[in-house]
């Protein structure tokens, strides 16, 4: 697991699963950021992301490129970059298409309270 307070960038299909299951396993929050190195908005949005995983240390924050990881992009449907999901217990319970700087802390902090 990586150091709190960081981002996970997930590279195989079996660390996405792993990184998963340590969510599910740990109760946690994920807010996974679907993303494309060809996108200016995914670029414009990851420093805000990272700052998030500072700000929420008890989420955990993963990163998926959907070229990288297609298999991935594919399971969870993702049509546009980016696409956040919010999951717990391996279920989507939050959505943000766009990079949404006002609303993604705010679903980060709502979700994470629960």
């Amino acid at each position: 697991m990586a150091e709190e307070g960081s981002v996970i960038g997930c590279h195989t299909v079996d660390h996405w699963n792993q990184q998963l299951q340590l969510a599910i396993d740990t109760k946690s929050l994920a807010v996974v950021d679907f993303t494309a190195t060809w996108c200016g908005p995914c670029r414009m949005i990851a420093p805000i992301f990272a700052d998030l995983a500072k700000k929420f240390p008890n989420v955990l924050f993963l990163k998926v490129d959907v070229d990288e990881l297609k298999s991935v992009a594919q399971d969870w449907a993702i049509e546009a970059m980016p696409t956040f999901i919010f999951l717990k217990d391996g279920t989507i319970v939050d959505k943000i298409v766009g990079a949404q700087r006002d609303e993604l802390p705010r679903k980060i902090a709502l979700h994470s309270s629960k």
